[in-house]
């Protein structure tokens, strides 16, 4: 049977009213009847009914996160860090999957929930501003990524540019000096800003390092085997690099496979650079040297932007939130300078 506000107040000797004002951590509560309560919660092991308490605000207490690929470790630990960053408001997470494709992002964007979510935290990769301007205003929006939109939104994410500079100048420092890049996509059309790539053409021409064309190497996605074929495609052509910076750790990882596969030292002959700081890089034959953004920084501002709409305290003209990134220094890059 549920235990009940009234059976708490029961035993421990108060009005349900001081009750409430305990379990919803009201200020105007003496510390030692604070205690009396929560001893009897404890006791009984009463337990809030969520729901109710945000039916009461007009809300469902329930928020989306939309993000392309769940398959894809970085999206699958942020939404973990959304998931924790929102139970701490006491909000559960509907997670949707739009795979990249324009049409479905679209769709999640455009508020088809919108009775059954509070607010949406949206990681785009093909979305144009245009699909945004005119978005029906009921629901919250937060975006998240690379892409820059100028919209009324808020929008969080990393300073790419300064994060790619700062892998490339590792590199640098290595005694690198052939530093490819991989990871530019294919569909020109749909594709997020090249934030990244325009940090490694910045930190090389500050370095007075040439930037040819041909270390740079085009994908059809981000996934292993994309950086598995542009590596082949880059040394097929002829070009030998001395170094990569690849635009996440599963492009990297695909990479150092190949060139294992062709007797190419990762170190020694070639460093590797990814971006994310995934899992699956600190635990292979050759650790992975990555930019680390703070996912728990990022999951925590996107809720805490959402909760700042819904109170109705948001900036009119969005604002753009910028997340902290380390660059974390593994194997792949150690061995020589």
């Amino acid at each position: 049977m549920r235990v009940s506000l009234r059976d708490v107040a029961e035993r421990a000797g108060v009005s349900i009213k001081t009750v409430s004002n305990v379990v919803n951590n009201y200020p105007h509560v003496t510390p030692a009847m604070r205690a009396r309560v929560q001893a009897a919660i404890d006791e009984l092991g009463y337990r809030p009914n969520l729901t109710a308490r945000h039916l009461r605000k007009g809300r469902t207490g329930i928020i989306a996160l939309a993000v392309p690929e769940l398959g894809n470790p970085y999206f699958a630990e942020l939404a973990g860090a959304v998931i924790d960053a929102a139970a701490e408001h006491e909000f559960t997470v509907l997670l949707d999957h739009t795979r990249g494709e324009r049409e479905q992002e679209i769709l999640v964007s455009q508020g088809f929930r919108g009775g059954v979510i509070d607010g949406l935290i949206l990681s785009p990769l093909t979305l144009e501003a245009a699909d945004l301007r005119g978005r029906p205003g009921e629901v919250p929006l937060v975006l998240l990524g690379e892409r820059e939109y100028g919209l009324p939104f808020d929008h969080i994410a990393i300073d790419n540019v300064a994060a790619a500079r700062c892998a490339v100048r590792h590199l640098l420092g290595r005694g690198r000096t052939r530093i490819a890049y991989l990871g530019v996509r294919t569909d020109s059309v749909n594709q997020p800003a090249h934030l990244r790539l325009d940090g490694w053409r910045a930190e090389l021409a500050a370095a007075g390092v040439p930037a040819p064309d041909s270390l740079v190497v085009p994908v059809g996605g981000w996934d292993r085997d994309d950086g598995a074929r542009a590596m082949a495609e880059l040394l097929d052509s002829g070009v030998r690099p001395d170094a990569v910076f690849a635009f996440n750790d599963l492009i990297a990882i695909g990479a150092m496979r190949v060139l294992h596969e062709r007797g190419l030292r990762v170190p020694w002959d070639v460093a590797v650079v990814g971006f994310d700081d995934i899992a699956e890089g600190r635990f292979g034959a050759v650790t992975l040297t990555t930019v680390s953004p703070d996912k728990q920084a990022i999951a925590k501002m996107a809720v805490a932007s959402l909760l700042r709409s819904l109170s109705g305290r948001a900036e009119p003209g969005g604002r753009e939130l910028t997340a902290q990134f380390a660059l974390v220094e593994r194997e792949s890059t150690l061995g020589r300078r």
